[in-house]
């Protein structure tokens, strides 16, 4: 993988485990010569994500819409800066510019985003690997949805399974490096036999 995407949070999170992390994972992009592209902001664990990556000598990308831009919370020091004009056209440049994407902990932006992806998976849209950086057990509220949605007959067991979970930026990182798409081709098909019993 030659870029990573990156959703995190726009606030520092209540412990300061979530910025230990960020600021490990920015270290490690930029060692392993991973470009970071992410939102382009100058506040909370994406500041630090990217300030990390940066001080390593890493690549940065951000990407922010205008609405943002004019809050004035820009990253100055970073390489590569993309303004765009809405939130939806944001997260279409940061799948085309990234080989796969990370999750940290992060609010309603940051689920949106992991959102996207875990759809485009699905629906064969995308074949890059997800991973949630669950740290301080951050996720596993929403994985147990997950796993609800499957003991429910909502979410493919296939599709749940495709996430890749770890606490650790380089155990998860080496996770996405072996990663294979799910082959999912008839899933569609299932459906509408399903929906016909």
């Amino acid at each position: 993988m030659q870029s990573i995407c990156v959703f995190c949070g726009s606030s520092m999170g209540a412990h300061p485990v979530y910025r230990d992390v960020a600021r490990q994972l920015g270290r490690i992009l930029a060692q392993r010569k991973i470009k970071l592209v992410y939102g382009g902001a100058s506040v909370g664990l994406m500041k630090v994500l990217a300030d990390a990556a940066l001080s390593q000598g890493g690549f940065v990308t951000g990407i922010m819409p205008h609405m943002l831009i004019q809050k004035e919370i820009v990253h100055q020091e970073i390489q590569q800066f993309l303004p765009v004009e809405t939130m939806a056209e944001r997260k279409t440049q940061m799948i085309k510019m990234s080989d796969g994407f990370i999750a940290m902990p992060g609010g309603f932006g940051t689920l949106d985003e992991l959102s996207e992806i875990l759809t485009f998976n699905q629906l064969r849209i995308t074949d890059k690997p997800l991973g949630l950086l669950n740290v301080n057990g951050y996720f596993d509220a929403l994985l147990r949805f997950f796993d609800q949605g499957v003991e429910q007959g909502f979410v493919r067991a296939e599709h749940r399974d495709n996430i890749l979970i770890h606490s650790e930026p380089e155990t998860l990182l080496e996770m996405m490096q072996r990663w294979q798409p799910v082959a999912t081709e008839k899933w569609i098909n299932d459906i509408r036999l399903e929906s016909k019993a």
